[in-house]
């Protein structure tokens, strides 16, 4: 009894950061699924949408004129929702442009994809860096989120369940809009057979720049709901896109459940590593990984894609 109640913490903490693994994973699998493009700049967004929100949530210059007081005075609730709605999208509007600036390179070798989006990477970090200074920031988070609570004998960060249940609301979300929308199915087309949903009489670049912008917002949410976890600083970005490039790996390059369900293990794997042996706890991803690829090469739900090429 007294190791399943010291083991249960590390289990829903690997959970919950399964979870938000997860949330940054699917950006990263839309992007490379309908544009067959391996988004390098996915951490730098993912940075991007908590800096933007930090920015939105306390602004330190006057930006709404007359206004500027009268929002200050919102409450921080208020103010962390707007930041959730805005971010994403001003991300969103960031991955308008690199999608445009990437469409040069359609139709070329993959490598020249790759040496775009990872130097878009370095422009976007080291933008951060002139705006908002390369000190760690801290991105404020409501009260009602923050400390702790005791529940059968055990102590829980309110902060990681908001975030876990925030993740699972997001994910939900996105499914319904892949699922149960016809641009969703556009898009799920799109994946399957880009060429066909060209002769179908759809607009490709069009849908190629609502796919990126989507994959963009995903990683600037994901960055918003993570930093209070990971910290925010210009590199925070590389914290993430490592893992969201195995998981997408992992569960297979094209499946929304299979980034969902590779997410959660690692968040899983690398918690409960975490309560035996802290030092193997980032390092025990990739031997889950190098486990799976050994037996399944494209991953847990895996097909053959245009990137085996």
């Amino acid at each position: 009894m007294g190791i399943a109640n010291d083991l249960l913490p590390h289990i829903l903490n690997g959970l919950a950061l399964g979870v938000l693994f997860a949330l940054i994973a699917l950006g990263f699998t839309l992007i490379v699924s309908v544009m067959e493009v391996i988004n390098l700049a996915h951490g730098s967004l993912f940075a991007l949408g908590a800096y933007f929100a930090m920015t939105i949530i306390n602004p330190g210059f006057d930006f709404l004129g007359s206004l500027q007081a009268p929002y200050l005075a919102l409450p921080l609730t208020a103010r962390y929702g707007i930041a959730l709605l805005v971010a994403p999208v001003l991300v969103a509007l960031v991955g308008f442009v690199l999608e445009i600036a990437l469409r040069r390179t359609y139709g070329q070798k993959k490598e020249y994809g790759l040496l775009l989006t990872f130097g878009a990477a370095l422009v976007i970090e080291e933008s951060i860096r002139l705006i908002w200074g390369p000190a760690e920031q801290v991105l404020p988070t409501p009260g009602a989120v923050t400390g702790a609570f005791l529940a059968g004998g055990i102590i829980y960060s309110k902060y990681r369940i908001f975030a876990a249940a925030f993740g699972v609301f997001a994910i939900l979300l996105v499914w319904l809009f892949l699922d149960r929308t016809p641009y969703g199915h556009i898009i799920k087309a799109g994946a399957h057979d880009s060429e066909m949903v060209r002769a179908l009489g759809i607009n490709l670049s069009r849908l190629q720049l609502l796919v990126f912008g989507l994959g963009a917002a995903l990683a600037g949410l994901a960055g918003i709901v993570l930093t209070p976890i990971w910290g925010l600083r210009p590199h925070v970005g590389v914290d993430a896109v490592i893992p969201a490039f195995l998981i997408i790996v992992l569960g297979g390059i094209g499946s929304f459940w299979g980034a969902v369900i590779g997410g959660i293990l690692v968040g899983l794997v690398v918690g409960i590593t975490g309560a035996y042996a802290t030092d193997w706890s980032l390092l025990s991803m990739y031997l889950l990984l190098i486990l799976v690829v050994s037996f399944r090469a494209r991953g847990l739900f895996g097909k053959k894609t245009v990137l085996e090429e």
